[in-house]
C-alpha cells in the first residue's frame, strides 16, 4: 500500500516538474472567413492563423495532412512535415505554407489537416482548387474575332498565350478600330495608364455592339463611394465597369479569373437589377 502511494506521488512530483506547454500545450486554428482557392500544381501558398490558448508558450512541431473531399467522403492523400513552430501564451500568429495539389477537372474540395505532434488536429483548412486553364472560357465568348484587349501591365495577355485564346493588343490597334464583338480595357497600375479620352471611346465602342468590360485603376485619393462594379448598358450589350481589387492577382488567383470572367458574360448578355432574393444562389462564380 505504500508502495503504491510512493508511486503515485512520484509520479505526480515528475508530471508538476514538466513545463506546462510541454504537458498540456495545443495550439488550434482560427477559421478563414471564407475557402481559400488555389490553382492546381505544385508552389501553391495556403495561408493559416494559429492560436496559443494556452497559459504557456507552445513549441510544437508540426505536419500537414492533405484530403480530397466529396459530399460524403475525405480521401486522405499523404502527409508531408511542415515546420516547428513556437507560440506565446494567448499569441496568434498567421502563418503560411508552399502545397502541391494535384490536377482536377472542375472547381475540386480538399481539406488541410494541420497536426501537432504525432497525431493531434489542431485545425482544419478548406481550400478549393481548379484548373490553370480557367481563362479559355474567354474563347467562346469572344465568338469568331479575336478579344480586342488593352492590358499595359502586361498582366492578362500572357495568361491569354498560355491558354491558346486569340486576341488583339489594342494598344497596337486602335480601339475605334477593333471590330470584335468583346474587349477587355485594363488591368491599370494607375489612371496615367488609360488612353487620353477613355471613356468616350469606349462608349463609341459600345455604340458599335462592342461588349466591354473597363477595369479602373487604383483610386489616387478618397474617392465618392462606388459600387464594386456596375453595368452601362448600351444596344444590346453593356459596358461593365469594375474596380481593380475584384481582379488584382489575375495571374495568381482563381477567383480574379472567374470573376473576369463572369464579368464578360455580363458584359454580352446584361441583367437588370433586382432586389437580392436570400432564397435563390448567386450566379457569379
Amino acid at each position: 500500500m505504500n508502495a503504491s502511494l510512493s508511486q503515485s506521488t512520484i509520479l505526480v512530483l515528475l508530471l508538476a516538474t514538466l513545463a506546462p506547454s510541454t504537458a498540456h500545450a495545443q495550439l488550434q486554428t482560427l477559421p478563414d472567413k471564407e475557402p481559400q482557392r488555389v490553382f492546381a500544381g505544385e508552389g501553391r501558398r495556403i495561408t493559416v492563423v494559429f492560436h496559443n490558448p494556452q497559459g504557456s508558450a507552445v513549441d510544437a512541431d508540426l505536419h500537414t495532412r492533405l484530403y480530397q473531399a466529396s459530399s460524403a467522403t475525405a480521401l486522405p492523400l499523404g502527409d508531408a512535415p511542415w515546420k516547428k513552430l513556437e507560440v506565446l501564451p494567448g499569441q496568434t500568429v498567421l502563418e503560411s505554407a508552399t502545397m502541391t495539389f494535384p490536377s482536377v477537372k472542375a472547381e475540386t474540395r480538399f481539406l488541410v489537416k494541420w497536426l501537432e505532434g504525432t497525431n493531434r488536429v489542431a485545425g482544419t483548412t478548406e481550400v478549393f482548387v481548379y484548373r490553370p486553364d480557367l481563362l479559355k472560357a474567354l474563347k467562346p465568348l469572344a465568338g469568331k474575332e479575336p478579344l480586342g484587349v488593352l492590358d499595359p501591365q502586361n498582366q492578362l495577355k500572357p495568361l491569354l498565350k498560355a491558354v491558346a485564346v486569340e486576341f488583339q493588343d489594342l494598344e497596337d490597334t486602335a480601339m475605334e478600330d477593333y471590330q470584335g464583338k468583346l474587349a477587355i480595357i485594363g488591368p491599370f497600375q494607375s489612371r496615367a495608364q488609360m488612353p487620353e479620352e477613355a471613356g468616350d471611346r469606349i462608349k463609341k465602342m459600345a455604340g458599335r455592339g462592342v461588349a466591354v468590360v473597363w477595369i479602373q485603376p487604383p483610386p489616387e485619393k478618397r474617392q465618392e463611394l462606388k459600387p464594386s462594379f456596375y453595368t452601362v448598358p448600351e444596344n444590346t450589350n453593356a459596358v461593365v465597369v469594375v474596380q481593380p481589387d475584384l481582379v488584382s492577382g489575375l495571374p495568381d488567383h482563381p477567383q480574379a479569373q472567374l470573376d473576369l470572367i463572369y464579368f464578360c458574360k455580363r458584359a454580352l448578355a446584361p441583367e437588370p437589377l433586382r432586389l437580392p432574393n436570400p432564397t435563390i444562389n448567386d450566379t457569379r462564380p
